[in-house]
């Protein structure tokens, strides 16, 4: 008799759960992810201030959170990639040129205003010893020879270490391989890319708690008063990235779109640039991009490859930084540059920015690469690489979000300017 009532105990606790659960589940749904996303925020900055210790602990939600959304980043990559050039039909536009000259476009413009901003208000620096370990790359056939190289990389390690040269090369056979095999094949593939879309879904859903923890553990191990030295370089570098997102971007986007890009601007800044700030990272960031781009009705032929690649190659804040870094270097040193020589350095910062995530330690590694064309040491500029990792909790963290949301905005905008797509984007 006791065994019985035990087991319609617990049937009853379990039904009282669940239901408790569902009903937990459903409020936490009204209210918008992005609304979650800034309570997090706000609960994670308050956090750091007052109770520093419970700081350090929120900090494994953020590791957990951003290394899902690595983890998850390749294999999605990889199978959409294949799902997507395997179902494409011979004489199928997909507008991918359109978003090459963007990403190309915005990323020189963007190296070209930090030139212009530069010159009106020249920066110095206080350089001091011990930059960084690591090694920078000696030109720009290093540069460009590291990304021919990653092209061919072993396909398994390409995945294990997300190289998304490599990743996009290897899908791009492959689809092109299986554009003859079975249908059920190729549904197999569409099958296992949905699947792998799903899981994305469910662990951006866990984005407030992670950006609560990075946000948390950033302030409480960084604070602000290692950059209050560097104000006036960073507003520039701020305020240059801010203006390309508001003002560059929008201009590209109108001269495709023909109509107001605000709201499409505002979208992918809302959706994308906020996880980009807190992760750091443009291929976290490519799960968030590709689940945008599904709810944005993008075709799927066209972001499947335009997004990895724009975490690639669409740089517009690794050129701002990689320029005006630089020229900071120069007007410490009193070197005087000229029209010409800046037009060269805007085009070495693009070529340059296009080839930072081929190597280790990104745009602030290729900064004596561009010092280099002012005769300027390789000691001294590595200098100045240190003073960007003092720097980098706010440069880095708005060049990702420059970055990684302009890769979804020229996306949408090449895919709306070919359909002639109108929906409204708010």
């Amino acid at each position: 008799m006791m065994k019985g009532y035990f087991s319609w105990s617990v049937i009853c606790f379990y039904l009282v759960l669940e239901c408790t659960m569902n009903r937990f589940v459903k409020s936490i749904n009204k209210v918008s992810l992005i609304q979650q996303i800034i309570i997090g925020l706000i609960i994670g900055i308050v956090t750091a201030l007052y109770v520093p210790d419970m700081a350090n602990e929120l900090a494994l939600l953020g590791v957990l959170f951003v290394g899902a959304l690595k983890g998850i980043a390749p294999i999605l990559v990889f199978f959409l990639v294949i799902a997507a050039i395997s179902k494409h039909r011979s004489g199928q536009k997909t507008g991918m040129g359109s978003v090459i000259t963007l990403y190309l476009l915005g990323t020189f413009l963007s190296a070209a205003l930090a030139v212009v901003v530069s010159f009106f208000f020249p920066t110095t620096l206080h350089l001091a010893a011990g930059a960084a370990d690591a090694a920078p790359p000696q030109g720009i056939a290093e540069v460009m020879t590291t990304l021919l190289k990653n092209v061919v990389d072993n396909p398994v390690k390409a995945l294990m270490s997300a190289n998304y040269i490599g990743i996009l090369g290897w899908a791009l056979i492959l689809g092109g391989a299986l554009r003859h095999a079975p249908m059920n094949t190729k549904e197999v593939m569409e099958s296992i890319a949905q699947a792998i879309t799903t899981v994305v879904g469910w662990i951006i859903r866990f984005a407030p708690l992670g950006i609560m923890g990075l946000v948390a553990e950033s302030i409480a191990t960084n604070g602000i008063e290692a950059l209050i030295g560097y104000f006036q370089l960073l507003v520039l570098l701020l305020g240059s990235m801010i203006f390309v997102a508001l003002v560059i971007n929008p201009i590209l986007s109108f001269v495709y779109l023909r109509r107001n890009p605000y709201p499409l601007v505002f979208k992918c800044l809302r959706e994308s640039a906020i996880y980009a700030f807190f992760t750091r990272s443009s291929a976290a960031n490519i799960p968030v991009n590709l689940d945008l781009a599904k709810r944005l009705k993008l075709n799927p032929d066209m972001y499947s490859v335009s997004i990895p690649l724009g975490a690639t190659i669409n740089m517009g804040g690794a050129a701002i930084t990689i320029t005006i870094m630089t020229l900071a270097a120069a007007h410490t040193l009193g070197i005087i540059v000229d029209i010409p020589t800046a037009i060269l350095l805007s085009i070495i910062a693009t070529i340059g920015a296009c080839g930072a995530s081929g190597v280790a330690g990104g745009s602030l590694l290729l900064i004596p690469l561009a010092c280099s064309l002012f005769g300027i040491s390789n000691d001294v500029a590595m200098q100045v690489v240190g003073v960007g990792f003092i720097i980098g909790v706010l440069q880095d963290s708005t060049e990702t979000a420059l970055n990684s949301s302009t890769d979804i905005l020229f996306t949408a905008t090449a895919d709306y300017a070919k359909r002639g797509y109108h929906e409204d984007w708010n």
